[in-house]
């Protein structure tokens, strides 16, 4: 089995209104109870958007700096991802489809290298 990374940013998402958020979310969570069902979930948790951005840090000079708020000057922010284990890219794909599909926006397939640490095994729990 392989670890996938499924994601997308935050400006590929258009304006939404609470109605069709909750729809989505409605509709997503169907998905994520299939990735449960087929035991391929490790990891996801809602998603995200610039105002949960908590602060930026960087490196100067040995030591971290830490700065409030978004740092990154692009305008591409992290929206939302899901971490899968699958056979292979094709099955990831598969995920990936299954949610592009139901959010209606686009989303992005990454290969880890290697199997990932945790602090826990989520697998089952809730």
């Amino acid at each position: 089995m392989t670890e996938y990374l499924i994601a997308f940013n935050d400006e590929w998402v258009p304006e939404h209104t609470a109605d069709e958020i909750r729809e989505k979310a409605v509709a997503v969570r169907a998905v994520i109870d299939e990735m449960l069902a087929e035991d391929v979930l490790i990891f996801t948790n809602g998603g995200l958007d610039r105002s949960t951005v908590v602060c930026g840090v960087e490196s100067v000079d040995g030591r971290p700096v830490f700065t409030d708020g978004p740092y990154a000057e692009t305008k591409e922010h992290l929206g939302g991802f899901v971490v899968v284990d699958v056979a292979d890219d094709e099955a990831a794909r598969h995920w990936a489809g299954r949610l592009a599909t139901v959010l209606d926006w686009p989303q992005e397939v990454h290969r880890f290298r290697g199997p990932g640490q945790a602090r826990r095994a989520v697998s089952g729990e809730r």
